[in-house]
């Protein structure tokens, strides 16, 4: 038996069995292997174990049924413990609620008994209480005090809450019978209350957290508590200001004293609250008197200055206060200790304001024409000068006698600069300075300012100086700097926009002061641009009448009639080289001058005056057969001087082409054509 059990291992499978019984029975080997194959032997050893495997099938049943008789036995021995058990517990949980009832009862006796105790003890204390009061009552009656309570002064705590007491009682008394007694505990509650003020300030020196914390709990039912805040307010100051940033130095301070103040006082809110109103209207508000005052009258420039970065340092320390706790509606509060110091100041602030940019813009602009040495003439308003400028803007005529300005745009970019500057410092104080439903009107008013000592004293100025400039149409060598000036304007206006963009438009976007000052801005515009227009039509008709000069005096009727027609060694004709190249000259100064649009319009005007008058001039004149082979070379040259416009769309008008067709035909079949 022991020799099958080993046959068995885990996993078991069933030809790997028979296959190692097979192995270890001698004949089961295969043919050919040591020992002859013997099926007889290997039957029997078969059957053999057969018999064995049903002997330990028989033994193993009968262990697994004496084991499940075993387990069976125990189930029922195991129930029967548990249900014993459920009885105990059933018994022990009615014992609890037995217990729980019971404590439940003398709880209810206890609390009962408790309350008619507290009954009868709270007469009775109240009944100590008033004895012990009258008791020391009758010591000021009889104005000797004896008690320890008075007379010993660590016992200070204790007779301040009763001298407080007696006090109040004192008040009900009638004033005839009693006004020898009141005074004396008046003068007692008086005493004890210096004296506390007194130790919370030794306290407060000493640096003793706790005991200022009691004194102060005590002071808190006297008439002297907020005299004790104003002591602790006074000595939180001593030394606090040794900087010379004084709006520094106060929130270095407010920040210590929020570390502390909850562990002295019950209600540090209003305390901190009322440190920061002592010092936002005796330090700040003498501080900013003393900074504004010695300038107010004398420097507006320097009061401005000094008004806008107070007002802004007050306002950082305001945010910086935010963060404490002072009561519910912090951001009023402030706000209202910031306008007590500055009302006087905000007031009047936009007159100041314009009044100073007033004064400077007008230092500036006299201050640079001082140094140009050049008395500024006054430009004509009214009727007579309104009909002027709309006979010049129809007829193009110079209306008046030309000013001869020896090149001088009385443009400075230095002076703009300088103006836009002062303006955009005055939208920053206005920014800050103004009351919110104020802001839009005082930027509008800033804005007017700088419309008139930029746009109009200024730039409209140069731009009148510069049309007055400008010779007429038959002047010779006449110096046309009116493109200058266009230049120069051009570059104003783009500053003059990019200021209006950046600084008033956030100023009044929300506001229907917008709509006032685009509409001022777009009549500003369009009115230096007629003025630009017109100046520009009349620079270009001066143009005209240089090149007409040119070709007058340079052009002769034998260039186009040689005597020797065969000796012509020149290429093109004088006049042509030299309006070609004053033509240039103009074309490169066009270019410089303005930008965009502007330019393609300038040139493709003067392209087409330029072709009219080439035309015309060329009409002038007979031609032989070489002059007109010249005259097509000088044609050549005034087409290859217009291509240099880089203007697409300019053409010679359908009569220019045909004449000069006509000039190429007439030449070519050797005609001499007039």
């Amino acid at each position: 038996m022991a020799t099958t059990a080993e046959l068995f291992e885990e996993p078991f499978v069933a030809d790997e069995y028979i296959e190692r019984l097979v192995w270890r029975t001698p004949g089961g080997g295969s043919r050919g292997g040591p020992e002859a194959f013997d099926p007889k032997r290997l039957l029997e050893e078969f059957v053999n174990h057969i018999q064995e495997l049903q002997i330990m099938d028989e033994r193993i049943q009968r262990k697994v049924e004496k084991l499940e008789q075993q387990c069976q036995k125990e189930a029922k021995e195991f129930a029967k413990k548990v249900q014993e058990l459920q009885k105990s517990n059933q018994v022990a949980f009615q014992h609890f609620q037995e217990l729980d009832e019971h404590i439940s009862y003398v709880a209810t006796k206890v609390c009962h008994l408790g309350d008619q105790l507290e009954g009868v003890n709270t007469p009775r204390q109240r009944a100590v209480e008033a004895q012990k009061l009258m008791k020391y009552f009758n010591e000021f009656l009889d104005g000797e005090l004896k008690s320890d309570v008075f007379t010993n002064s660590e016992k200070i705590k204790e007779a301040a809450d009763i001298i407080q007491k007696l006090h109040l009682i004192a008040q009900e008394l009638p004033f005839d019978r009693f006004s020898e007694v009141k005074s004396k505990i008046a003068s007692k509650y008086h005493d004890l209350e210096c004296q506390l003020i007194q130790e919370f300030t030794s306290a407060q020196r000493r640096g003793e957290i706790s005991r200022m914390r009691e004194v102060a709990a005590v002071l808190l039912h006297f008439k002297g508590y907020s005299h004790c805040v104003d002591v602790y307010i006074k000595q939180c100051q001593e030394g606090a200001y040794l900087r010379n940033d004084i709006f520094e130095d106060a929130a270095i301070l407010c920040q210590r004293v929020n570390k502390q103040v909850g562990d002295i006082f019950s209600n540090p809110e209003t305390v901190l609250a009322k440190l920061i109103q002592n010092v936002f209207e005796i330090k700040l508000q003498s501080f900013v008197k003393e900074q504004l005052e010695e300038c107010r009258k004398s420097d507006a420039e320097q009061y401005l200055k000094n008004l806008y970065d107070l007002y802004t340092r007050t306002t950082n320390l305001s945010s910086k206060l935010m963060e404490f706790n002072l009561g519910t509606d912090k951001q009023t509060f402030l706000s209202k200790l910031i306008k007590s110091i500055f009302i006087s100041y905000l007031e009047n602030y936009i007159e100041v304001e314009t009044g100073y940019l007033k004064s400077r813009s007008a230092m500036i602009l006299q201050r640079y024409y001082d140094s140009k040495n050049h008395q500024k003439r006054s430009i004509g308003t009214g009727g007579i000068q309104d009909l002027k400028e709309r006979i010049r803007q129809r007829t193009n005529l110079p209306l008046g006698p030309s000013i001869d300005t020896h090149g001088e745009t009385f443009l400075s970019q230095e002076v703009v600069v300088n103006l836009l500057q002062e303006t955009k410092q005055a939208f920053e104080r206005c920014h800050r300075l103004s009351d919110p439903s104020d802001l839009p009107r005082n930027a509008f008013r800033i804005f007017t300012i700088l419309v008139e000592f930029l746009c109009i004293e200024h730039i409209d100025y140069a731009l009148e100086t510069g049309l007055a400039g400008i010779p007429s149409s038959d002047s010779r060598n006449a110096n046309l700097y009116f493109l200058d000036v266009v230049q120069q304007a051009n570059t104003i206006f783009h500053l003059f926009d990019k200021q209006f963009n950046d600084h008033l438009m956030p100023l009044i976007s929300s506001s229907p002061k917008l709509s006032e000052c685009l509409q001022k801005k777009k009549e500003i515009i369009e009115q230096m641009e007629m003025k630009l227009d017109t100046g520009i039509d009349r620079t270009l008709n001066c143009m005209i009448g240089q090149m007409k000069h040119i070709l007058a005096a340079e052009q002769k009727k034998t260039d186009f009639k040689p005597e020797d027609e065969n000796n012509v060694l020149i290429q093109y004709t004088n006049a042509c080289v030299k309006v070609c190249a004053y033509v240039r000259k103009q074309v490169e100064k066009i270019k410089n001058s303005m930008d965009g649009k502007n330019v393609d319009t300038v040139l493709m005007e003067l392209g087409v005056r330029f072709h009219r008058l080439i035309y015309e001039h060329l009409q002038q004149y007979s031609y032989s057969c070489m002059g007109g082979m010249l005259a097509i070379c000088d044609v050549a040259e005034y087409r290859k001087c217009a291509k240099d416009f880089k203007i697409s769309g300019l053409k010679c008008t359908s009569q220019e082409t045909s004449w000069l067709l006509g000039v190429c035909r007439s030449i070519q079949n050797g005609f001499l054509w007039s």
